[in-house]
């Protein structure tokens, strides 16, 4: 830890799904800790991922992206976003400056103006955009008034990352830092495991089956070789859906394993014996210890 005054603050990621709130979690930590897909809505937990920058630790709060909830899922994801904003020291929306204003900006604008409280502004995906249209976007948040500062980044290729982490060491408050200087995030093993075999059935299966899914870690065994035996079921809400995931001779639910394996075995730097397992379950979403879980609350 590094002499003198020490400053650590919770600073929230919110914004619409897609934003790139996962990416940028990732590309301030320097590892994975969220998984990515290009689908909306793939994050659906809090997870924090924790940074040390000069004197601060930094513990950035990935939420769900903010829309408009039909399902529990959904109105429990959304509850998690502004409970993490509200919880914060910092709160940080991110736009996706290719999509600018849109009904789910709108609606998360109208939050922040209810709840007050410092926001910074992120305009992400910078290198998708000509110039002139990031000037105006930018001019056109500034005339909300809601906002400190604004800073212009590119989550996925790091353009504005290291002077947004140097801001954010100096606007955190005074205080001792809350975690170890070597942890990373607050996600535990085994529901990593699980969100990387969810990441990967996004990133596979098309259309709206994955967000017919969730993951379960079921079994968890050290080995004597030191590799890792893991045993995950995937629940589906229909016998159909069963069939997609499993697909002709095994070939997809196979699939699924081989690149979520590998995932884990980057990551947890061991051999893992992965096995995946299909279940129909219609209320896998009705469930609170589901929930519990994955680290929301269960909303009625």
């Amino acid at each position: 830890m590094s002499a003198g005054p020490t400053r650590c603050g919770f600073v929230a990621l919110i914004g619409a799904p897609n934003a790139g709130k996962s990416t940028l979690l990732n590309a301030l930590v320097g590892a994975k800790v969220a998984i990515v897909t290009h689908k909306v809505q793939t994050t659906r937990s809090r997870i924090i991922g924790i940074v040390i920058e000069q004197a601060s630790q930094l513990v950035f709060v990935d939420t769900p992206g903010i829309f408009e909830p039909r399902r529990r899922l959904d109105r429990a994801m959304v509850s998690a976003a502004w409970k993490g904003a509200r919880d914060a020291d910092l709160t940080a929306l991110l736009i996706d400056v290719r999509k600018g204003f849109n009904d789910d900006v709108e609606r998360i604008l109208a939050g922040l103006e209810a709840a007050g409280g410092q926001t910074i502004l992120l305009l992400n995906k910078i290198d998708r955009v000509k110039k002139p249209t990031l000037l105006e976007l930018a001019a056109s948040f500034d005339r909300r008034g809601l906002f400190s500062r604004t800073f212009m980044i590119s989550a996925l290729n790091g353009d504005g990352v290291t002077d947004l982490k140097a801001y954010f060491a100096t606007a955190v408050p005074e205080g001792p830092w809350l975690y170890p200087e070597d942890q990373l995030s607050d996600i535990t093993e085994r529901l990593l495991a699980s969100e990387m075999t969810r990441e990967q059935i996004y990133l596979r299966l098309h259309q709206e089956l994955p967000y017919a899914t969730t993951v379960e870690t079921e079994s968890w065994q050290e080995q004597e070789d030191g590799s890792l035996r893991i045993e995950q079921l995937i629940f589906v809400q229909r016998d159909s859906q069963k069939g997609i995931v499993i697909g002709k001779g095994g070939q997809a639910l196979k699939a699924i394993g081989v690149a979520a394996r590998q995932e884990m075995e980057r990551h947890f730097e061991r051999r893992v014996h992965l096995s995946l397992y299909v279940k129909v379950s219609e209320k896998w979403a009705e469930r609170p210890d589901h929930y519990s879980k994955i680290g929301l609350d269960f909303v009625k």
